[in-house]
């Protein structure tokens, strides 16, 4: 029975050169590359749902969605298709400065599934804004009275790691700071986007390394994110508290 020819791996500039690009409504440019499995409806989608005015702050920046993005030592390379082997060295995503431009590429088949290639594509787009963009004042404010306030959990490893230096006694917290409400923004951003896209159970984001922060302060978070970026034309952000039973 003769064996499956190995999958094909290339540069990401080549990548680049050989792959026609799309523009999305709201101006994020983005491409497919070899086998995966996220429909090309829902990838449009999944795009499509970044609202304009966070948008505008990904310029110069184009979102490529491929099966595997490997790394070979010091190289990165793009596989058409997925490999078991080759997944060992795969990252999930790797953002690459070619030419004027940054190409993100994000690895669909080591997730398979679309709420985790979403939630890998607006992590990134999250992260993006916030460095483009800087940290919302409103919304620092809104955050940091919930510290104050005393509020349970965080949103990613980073926001509370950075939270509770922010909140000790060393000579560097008002740095520690500024890198928790640029870790919290970025989370909120990306919890925000995904719940523009899909339907989310706010517990299935929840991780084993630090305690989620608890529904309605994350709630507030998200309804500061929701005026800043409005939901463009054919989205809807709703909040819905399930009653126990």
């Amino acid at each position: 029975m003769p064996q499956a020819a190995p999958p094909l791996t290339r540069p990401p500039a080549e990548v680049v050169r050989q792959t026609p690009v799309s523009q999305a409504p709201n101006g994020i440019c983005y491409a497919v590359s070899g086998e995966i499995t996220v429909p090309e409806t829902d990838l449009q989608r999944m795009v499509a749902a970044v609202p304009d005015a966070a948008a505008s702050a990904l310029r110069r920046k184009a979102y490529y969605f491929v099966p595997l993005t490997v790394n070979q030592g010091d190289e990165t390379v793009i596989a058409d298709r997925y490999d078991v082997a080759l997944s060992d060295n795969a990252v999930c995503h790797r953002n690459l400065e070619l030419g004027d431009s940054q190409c993100v590429f994000i690895s669909t088949r080591l997730m398979d599934d679309k709420f985790s290639v979403a939630f890998e594509f607006y992590i990134n787009v999250g992260h993006a804004v916030v460095e483009r963009a800087g940290v919302s004042q409103a919304f620092a404010d809104v955050v940091w009275k919930q510290v104050e306030a005393g509020t349970r959990g965080e949103t990613s490893l980073d926001a509370w790691e950075s939270r509770k230096l922010a909140t000790g006694h060393g000579l560097d917290t008002e740095k520690y700071k500024n890198e928790y409400f640029a870790a919290s923004f970025a989370d909120a951003i990306s919890i925000y986007l995904l719940s523009l896209f899909l339907d989310v159970d706010y517990h299935d984001l929840r991780e084993r390394d630090y305690p989620l922060l608890a529904p309605t302060p994350m709630a507030e978070r998200l309804r500061k994110v929701a005026e800043l970026f409005p939901p463009n034309p054919g989205f809807e952000f709703a909040i819905y508290n399930k009653r126990r039973t």
